[in-house]
């Protein structure tokens, strides 16, 4: 018997997959869970050997819960279930050790066999997602141009970006120009959306 704990917000879909997973005669559902900080104490409450953890939680991220939850208790697999199909966010999950990485829109028989391969030690990875992370370039922005572009993403002008990361304004715009021209964008806009669409914000 594989024990399963889910971690997903939406409480219909949450119960919908714990619906689904029973139908299935060696998984039994032994938690679940609504919030990405409580992954990690209820893991080492009831003992999974995978939690299948959607990547976009409250309270923690599920790649950080996952990340975490590999620290805390290494035998127990993780497989992230996601709507985010970008490669860059597969990138992120594979350098935080996860087992496995679908797509919420894959087909049910897809999720069971995708948990049973991830319990058997395997990686378990969205085929046409894999292909595009293969395809994609690596982020060829600096941490310092990411971290301006996020606030700039989060709606912050250049003025207030140059107060929270003590910088001049002059040199905020000149970060701006740069992001834009590597990511070969017309504008700061653009910029935002070819980072986000590439999953490097």
């Amino acid at each position: 018997m594989i024990k399963i704990m889910l971690a997903e917000d939406m409480n219909m879909v949450r119960g919908a997959l714990v619906a689904l997973l029973a139908l299935e005669e060696d998984f039994e559902v032994v938690a679940e869970v609504a919030r990405g900080d409580v992954i990690v104490p209820t893991a080492v409450k009831h003992q999974p050997d995978v939690a299948v953890i959607d990547i976009d939680l409250p309270g923690m991220d599920g790649l950080t819960a996952a990340a975490e939850l590999q620290r805390e208790l290494p035998n127990c697999r993780t497989l992230i279930l996601t709507s985010l199909g970008r490669p860059g966010t597969l990138r992120k999950a594979l350098s935080a050790r996860v087992g496995g990485f679908i797509l919420k829109d894959a087909p049910s028989s897809e999720l069971a066999e995708a948990i049973r391969g991830v319990h058997a030690g395997r990686r378990v990875i969205d085929s046409n997602l894999a292909l595009a992370a293969w395809d994609t370039a690596e982020c060829p922005l600096t941490a310092r141009e990411l971290e301006v572009l996020r606030l700039a993403a989060d709606g912050s002008e250049a003025v207030e970006i140059a107060a929270r990361l003590f910088l001049s304004a002059g040199t905020v715009r000149n970060y701006l120009t740069a992001i834009a021209t590597k990511l070969n964008a017309r504008n700061r806009v653009d910029a935002i959306r070819i980072a986000r669409d590439a999953g490097w914000l």
